[in-house]
């Protein structure tokens, strides 16, 4: 019988409760709802019963959506790649000024709401707007679109981090040997970055196949996907059986995905020694002479233009543009519950509300994520130990892809009395930042875990060695080099606690509404009054966004996390 030395002992107990913290977390806010609303589905009168799925998978319907998800999934992941690499080359291979606020520019899409990036792309398509001519509004085109503003700063931000530490030295030998620009990209650096390209794409594709918000607001009745279908069949026609095998569905294409970026990533992990991001670099070569950096300067400029700045400036625009001609009527009446009364609460008080739920879910988010970022940063010795910080990673990215309208569903059905507690949680004002951090805390883990497993391991051992305790040596190793990337991750916390909308849409009490909500009621409503509020509340919606993010992102070290 092996007896644990005090010390020791406290070691495994403050580890043990670091593991356990956010386990019973994620099992019961994530866990326990997800799988009581699948177990609703296939369960009758107590028994098992399957025949739902042959009855959703002989509907044409079915297999439509299903086409519909994995097609704007695969055009949207191919155009963010295709047009993301060149974009991390010129912001994170090349230096020019004003480099830092492009940067920031291209972070903005990705943590906007996503009903605010719909109402953006619905003003700029519409008959009435800039490229009403083309008549692609609620089409394919249109959502696809909306997919590549959204996913453009992933596939740069973790192609582009990589990119900025590899070693030139490669590059040039080939080029030194007679290989052209483009042979040697072609045969040394892109090879290099393959496990970056591929765990963006893995990324890219689940947000494109669970987006939510966007197709939501640009698919009209014609355009859906399986997230969406999710959520009509829950809400409208309240069929819980074929909710489940839909959420079945999800769940095996979000696991796919997430296996890939999970190998990907553990790839990138260990590329990322390589080199100081000075030796990297080097100035934009503009000058139309061979080898200059003139092509993806000019692709990388069209898209920052008109595809990211273009609807937000449009939206900026039309938000002024009032029945009564320009001005700033829309703002006023944001201090109204519109025409005909079409919300209960202005949009000013579920503005403030908004920022209340985003920041305790932040608090939640950044307690639970830090935890498992610490936790799965340390790489045991006994493989058993090992595989079980791989599943421990693995689980805590499952929120990322499952739908967040099954997750709100299944809290309505199981946080009665959650673990036989006399406590409705139902009714507290806690559920909806519970949700909201549900989604935030996988990327409070991927935020920190990639700076934790930078830091080299013989600096903790030496301090443990010069008789440092653990706490001393978290807190003179660990925090000094985390801390940044713990400002970053907040920001990202708070920012997509800010835009959540599937789990929140059915959470959110009369006297609780927050303001993606609030715009979407805005935007189903008749009235141009209501329209211009919308946009009006989309551009209020999407200042706080960007300024939380612009703030966070001056906390960014020169290591820190994918996003």
């Amino acid at each position: 019988m092996t007896v644990l030395l005090p010390g020791r002992a406290v070691r495994w107990s403050a580890w043990a409760l670091a593991v356990a913290v956010p386990v019973t977390f994620l099992a019961v806010f994530f866990a326990w709802p997800v799988l009581a609303l699948v177990g609703r589905g296939f369960v009758t009168d107590g028994a098992v019963d399957l025949s739902g799925f042959a009855e959703v998978f002989s509907t044409p319907r079915t297999w439509r959506l299903v086409g519909l998800t994995l097609g704007q999934a695969v055009v949207g992941t191919l155009l963010s790649v295709g047009l993301g690499v060149p974009g991390a080359y010129v912001l994170y291979r090349c230096t020019f000024r004003g480099q830092g606020a492009v940067r920031a520019l291209v972070t903005v899409p990705f943590v906007l709401p996503t009903v605010v990036v719909g109402v953006a792309f619905r003003a700029l398509l519409t008959e009435s707007g800039p490229l009403g001519f083309l008549d692609i509004d609620g089409t394919f085109a249109a959502i696809v679109a909306a997919l590549v503003f959204f996913n453009y700063s992933v596939v740069v931000r973790t192609v582009g981090g990589l990119w900025e530490h590899l070693d030139p030295r490669a590059e040039q030998a080939a080029r030194a040997l007679g290989a052209s620009p483009a042979r040697a990209l072609w045969t040394v650096t892109l090879p290099a970055l393959a496990p970056a390209i591929a765990s963006a794409a893995a990324v890219v594709f689940l947000f494109c196949a669970t987006a939510f918000g966007v197709v939501l607001v640009l698919g009209n009745q014609r355009y859906g996907t399986i997230e969406t279908e999710i959520w009509i069949q829950t809400v409208q026609f309240l069929d819980l059986r074929t909710a489940a095998v839909l959420s079945i569905v999800q769940l095996v294409v979000v696991s796919s995905a997430l296996w890939v970026a999970a190998r990907a990533r553990s790839r990138r992990e260990h590329a990322l020694n390589l080199s100081a991001a000075t030796r990297s670099t080097h100035p934009l070569r503009l000058r139309p002479v061979r080898g200059s950096d003139l092509g993806a300067a000019v692709l990388t400029a069209l898209v920052v233009v008109v595809l990211l700045t273009w609807p937000l400036v449009n939206l900026l625009v039309r938000s002024f543009r009032t029945p009564s001609g320009w001005g700033i009527g829309n703002y006023v009446a944001l201090g109204t519950t519109g025409g005909n009364n079409a919300l209960t609460d202005t949009v000013w008080t579920a503005a403030g509300t908004s920022l209340r739920t985003a920041a305790a879910a932040t608090a939640i988010a950044l307690v639970v994520g830090g935890l498992v970022a610490l936790v799965v940063s340390r790489r045991p010795r006994a493989p058993a130990a090992r595989r079980a910080v791989s599943v421990l990673d693995s689980a805590f990215m499952l929120p990322l892809g499952v739908s967040a309208v099954t997750v709100g569903f299944g809290f309505l059905i199981t946080l009665d009395t959650p673990l036989g507690l006399d406590v409705d949680l139902r009714t507290s004002g806690l559920l909806v930042p519970i949700a909201q951090a549900v989604v935030a805390v996988p990327l409070v883990v991927r935020t920190v875990l990639p700076v934790l497993r930078a830091i080299d391991p013989r600096q903790r051992e030496v301090a443990a060695t010069l008789g440092a305790p653990p706490r001393r040596v978290l807190a003179t190793v660990d925090w000094p080099i985390a801390a940044r990337s713990l400002g970053l991750a907040i920001g990202f916390a708070f920012a997509v606690s800010l835009g959540e909308f599937g789990a929140t849409s059915f959470l959110a009490r009369p006297d609780s509404t927050t303001l993606p909500i609030v715009i979407f009621r805005l935007i189903g409503r008749p009235g141009a009054e209501n329209y211009g509020m919308a946009l009006a509340a989309s551009v209020v919606l999407a200042a706080i966004t960007a300024t939380v993010m612009l703030g966070a992102e001056r906390l960014r070290g020169e290591r820190t996390g994918e996003f």
